[in-house]
């Protein structure tokens, strides 16, 4: 017996589930043509060793159908947008002018509030890349969305005024890196504002909702004394039995939500086409995935490759340059060497001349000698003479 079979007994067995699967030939191909941890997983689900994750389409819109139990939605967007909520209607599709044909997103739904504010629920299996930018665009064809039917409801009679904020909600089961930086906050809040305090209403209000750091976060304080906010964050993400157990003692409005859930699980059939269309959701989500980081290593490579040409062609405008200066450098140096040849000769020149004035000053300096002696015996002679 599992905890969640000994809270909500009406859960069958995982052998019961998988005879159930047995019997029905279409089931049974169904079931065996998934990956053998998927059957698995299926079997945990239905059996209650393990909670359903509710932000996948078909089971959110199961739990949280707008025009059959509006007020859990109510309840929900309530406590995640803090203001009043008294009625909601659901919005029905229309025409978008963004093309987003590989989309991450497991969920996208779209109602009114009361007060005609707009409301769209995304949930993304992985967190998309440059998410403000893509949550900006969204929010922007809501707006312009509400613009031309709100216009064409009021013809002439149309104000601006009659415009109503637009707000997106983006829970995220894998995050983008650029969370990771924030690990102690789970919602991330945005709107306009001005830097003068000046009040305009600018429509557009955003919510992201990284849960895989929500869970860090909460497993880091634990679960007990959880807010209102943090429990509907528990349940929309978890698929713990033991945490399912904690959130329904603590907060029982919960309960019949995975009452309706666990009775879901005995339509063997219908729970296997939900749960293909989850698995379908994941292998397409992988897929993506796979194509943007290639297509994002790719453009690195680009990028890489063009800083590198770049770099290169910088470098060999460097050598260039280098080579030109090298040049004039050693035509420099030829001038200065012929120059410094130039004075050598020169200086030679003149030591060779300065050596011949020295020789010709040394035979007369000898000459005088000889004078001086020659002097010097006549003064003798005559002396003699004298005497």
């Amino acid at each position: 017996m599992t905890a969640l079979r000994e809270f909500f007994p009406t859960l069958r067995t995982r052998q019961e589930v998988y005879d159930d699967i047995l019997s029905d030939p279409h089931l049974r191909v169904q079931f065996f043509l998934w990956p053998v941890e998927e059957q698995e997983r299926f079997l945990d689900i239905c059996s209650g060793n393990r909670g359903l994750k509710v932000l996948y389409d078909a089971y959110f819109q199961e739990i949280f159908n707008p025009d059959v139990t509006p007020e859990r939605l109510i309840s929900l967007l309530s406590v995640l947008l803090d203001k009043e909520i008294v009625a909601i209607r659901s919005l029905r599709s229309q025409s978008s002018i963004i093309e987003d044909n590989q989309s991450l997103m497991v969920l996208d739904i779209v109602v009114v509030l009361n007060d005609g504010s707009i409301v769209n629920v995304e949930m993304q299996k992985i967190g998309y890349m440059f998410p403000g930018e893509r949550a900006c665009c969204y929010s922007s064809d809501l707006v312009l969305r509400q613009y031309g039917r709100v216009k064409s409801e009021k013809k002439r009679k149309f104000s601006y005024a009659d415009m109503k904020p637009v707000y997106s909600i983006i829970f995220m089961e894998k995050s983008p890196e650029i969370f990771k930086a924030y690990p102690d906050h789970y919602i991330h809040r945005f709107s306009s504002k001005s830097d003068s305090g000046l009040s305009l209403s600018l429509l557009q209000n955003y919510l992201f909702i990284p849960l895989d750091i929500f869970s860090k976060v909460l497993q880091n304080k634990g679960i007990r004394n959880l807010s209102r906010l943090d429990a509907w964050l528990l349940f929309l993400s978890t698929d713990d039995p033991e945490k399912i157990y904690m959130l329904t003692e603590t907060f029982p409005e919960f309960r019949p939500m995975y009452e309706q859930i666990f009775t879901l699980c005995h339509d063997t059939g219908r729970m296997m086409d939900m749960f293909s269309k989850e698995l379908q959701m994941i292998d397409h989500n992988t897929v993506k995935l796979m194509i943007d980081q290639m297509n994002d290593e790719l453009e690195a490579n680009r990028e890489q490759l063009k800083e590198s040409r770049e770099q290169l062609e910088a470098n060999r405008e460097q050598l260039k340059e280098s080579r030109e200066q090298l040049e004039a450098n050693r035509e420099q140096l030829e001038a200065r060497d012929k120059m410094i040849q130039e004075k050598d000769e020169q200086i030679q020149e003149k030591d060779e001349r300065i050596q011949e004035k020295d020789e010709r000053i040394q035979e007369q300096n000898k000459q005088l000698q000889e004078k001086d002696v020659e002097i010097e015996r006549l003064k003798q002679l005559l002396k003699k003479q004298g005497e």
